[in-house]
């Protein structure tokens, strides 16, 4: 997508996203990708939205949504790795650790809610926030450590959901209960785990084949992701769709 004007992103996306919405400023979201390394392939979690949604309708997408600034108050086993947490709390006078742990929270979280699965480690966790309360229940405390910032994009202008999503990656391995039944929310109709190749010829949207792309490209010259890596921003400048490095 880089390089593209804006009325050719327009084009691109036309299947993704709802088109012709008022100026809106983009909210902060999180979305977590969760891989599975299965001999030489790596495996992706990916669901179905509802095709009713405005947003992504009937597009395979990853566990993901707003961001909630209450989510940084929560206790964790661990905290985020000092180079990943510099990068997700980005510049300028918004910039703190308690955004860059609301954002990590809010990927585990809304991973649970629309996939059941509870990012952590077994162990004593308590707090009074509701939508949790599945991790008290099943005595998992939010860990952030192996989280890895991935990728960044920002929806372009135009569209009647904006967000400015950071993209988070963490293994199966770090998944200490997964629900029988799912999460609370259904807002994913199917769960399925792909290879990259093939998710990458799933009917997902444009910015998802990129940020997959920029993900199977990482994995093969840093297979354990480690802290730090260099992370893809996408955004649309001066009416072109431009990659940047944080």
């Amino acid at each position: 997508m880089e390089g593209l004007t804006r009325a050719e992103v327009d084009k691109a996306e036309s299947k993704d996203f709802a088109l012709g919405g008022k100026p809106m400023r983009p909210r902060d979201a999180a979305t977590l990708i969760l891989l599975d390394r299965r001999g030489h392939q790596t495996f992706v979690l990916m669901g179905r939205r509802h095709a009713s949604h405005a947003f992504m309708p009937g597009k395979f997408v990853f566990p993901g949504g707003r961001t909630d600034p209450g989510d940084s108050r929560i206790p964790v086993a661990a905290q985020l790795h000092p180079a990943e947490e510099v990068k997700l709390a980005g510049t300028g006078n918004r910039a703190s650790a308690a955004r860059a742990r609301a954002i990590a929270l809010s990927a585990i979280r809304e991973t649970y809610e629309e996939a059941g699965l509870l990012i952590g480690r077994k162990g004593a966790f308590a707090t009074e926030k509701p939508e949790w309360q599945e991790f008290a229940r099943q005595s998992v405390c939010p860990s952030l450590e192996t989280l890895r910032f991935v990728a960044r994009a920002i929806t372009p202008p135009g569209r009647v959901r904006r967000f400015d999503t950071r993209f988070l990656a963490a293994w199966r391995d770090d998944v200490a209960v997964a629900l029988p039944g799912g999460g609370p929310t259904n807002e994913l109709e199917e769960l399925v785990w792909l290879p990259l190749a093939e998710a990458r010829q799933a009917d997902i949207p444009t910015i998802t084949r990129t940020i997959l792309d920029e993900l199977e490209r990482r994995l093969s010259d840093d297979p354990q992701l480690q802290p730090g890596g260099t992370v893809p921003f996408y955004r649309m400048l001066h009416n072109r769709f431009r990659r940047e490095v944080i």
